[in-house]
């Protein structure tokens, strides 16, 4: 009976420390890993290496577990065998359809389920801050010990991965993380939204957010500065682009403070064309992140968005950009929203009437 026991005990407890240490070590997100790496300590950088190489630790942890569950089973199988052999369990006087072996085993497999099962990964997954210089070390121990066995297992897992560096992360898991940081408060409810908004940021292109053609103030490039600011005396642009006959000809644009300051050097019958700056030109389906860098790289607050076909198709601007990330709802291929020329025609009219740029009714 004592054997039969101390097999028993053996078994339950190796596999309970197998399925502590799994738990944990499946827990770790990858910031605490970094914040424990920068800290410098040992318990930091054997972290780092095993969460860098998994494989490694949970080899080692399969091959106990799995050694822990098939001597337990032999040794306790072959005690009970010695002890009760095969004669029928007697309850009462009554003898049972199995026998006093089977009972034993149903015992075991009970026990390996509750012992070494779900409490110690109930455990794990709760606790595993505090487990975590336990685990690194005593796996340590374990990897060393069991290397032989270790290394046949990780060579085995490693040829039968497809892809090796495919990041386990995806663009879902972080959003789905902001959504969840701000219902746990982490984060609060702007803070969530810009973070998905940014990671978005990749499927939104020029076209979404741009003031589209049909309601960019533009002048004819030969009016004059004193005809177009007797014209526009309340406007609140400060970037005008300008055109040759047609708004699909656009050859630049003027700034509003350069051309008060020609007002008032007395040089208001010069023409547009002779304060026109650059404006640069970007296609309709660049995406923002490559806008917002093209807009640094120049040092510019505004562009001409074209279409395929090289016509104007609107106006985007730094602040469209800065304000999309900040505030509005971006739209993705998820949303019911078909026209988007309609959808970026409201945003505009939206902030124009906040600006006063568009009075109440109309657009």
């Amino acid at each position: 009976m004592g054997l039969l026991l101390l097999f028993f005990s053996l078994s339950i407890i190796f596999s309970f420390l197998c399925s502590i240490w799994e738990a944990v070590l499946l827990s770790i997100p990858p910031s605490y890993v970094e914040i424990e790496n920068e800290k410098g300590g040992p318990v930091g950088k054997l972290l780092k290496e095993f969460k860098t190489d998994i494989d490694r630790p949970l080899s080692a942890i399969l091959t106990l577990n799995t050694i822990a569950h098939t001597v337990g089973a032999i040794g306790v199988g072959a005690q009970a065998g010695a002890l009760f052999g095969d004669r029928p369990l007697l309850i009462g006087g009554t003898k049972m359809p199995f026998t006093m072996e089977a009972v034993i085993g149903a015992l075991m497999t009970l026990a390996i389920l509750i012992l070494s099962e779900i409490i110690p990964k109930t455990l794990g997954a709760n606790y595993w801050k505090r487990l975590v210089p336990f685990t690194v070390r005593s796996l340590l121990v374990v990897i060393v010990l069991l290397w032989p066995l270790v290394w046949f297992s990780q060579f085995i897992t490693k040829k039968l991965k497809k892809d090796k560096t495919k990041s386990v992360f995806s663009r879902a898991d972080f959003t789905a993380m902001a959504e969840l940081g701000a219902r746990e408060g982490v984060f609060a409810k702007e803070e969530s939204k810009i973070i998905r908004n940014l990671l978005r940021f990749n499927t939104i292109r020029a076209k979404d957010i741009m003031t589209p053609r049909t309601v960019v103030l533009a002048a004819d490039q030969n009016q004059t500065i004193g005809d177009f600011f007797e014209a526009h005396q309340d406007l609140r642009f400060s970037r005008i682009p300008i055109y040759q006959e047609s708004k699909d000809q656009i050859t630049g644009f003027v700034l509003k403070d350069v051309m008060l300051l020609k007002i008032i050097q007395g040089e208001k019958d010069k023409p547009l064309s002779a304060i026109r700056r650059e404006l640069m030109i970007v296609n309709e389906f660049i995406n923002i992140p490559d806008l917002f860098n093209k807009l640094m790289e120049k040092r510019e607050h505004i562009a001409l968005v074209v279409d395929e076909f090289g016509g104007m198709a609107g106006l985007v601007t730094m602040e469209d950009v800065i304000e999309t990330l900040l505030g509005m709802e971006i739209v993705d291929e998820w949303d019911k929203i078909e026209d988007m020329q309609k959808l970026a025609r409201l945003n505009w009219e939206k902030r124009a009437r906040a600006m006063g740029i568009l009075p109440e009714g109309e657009g």
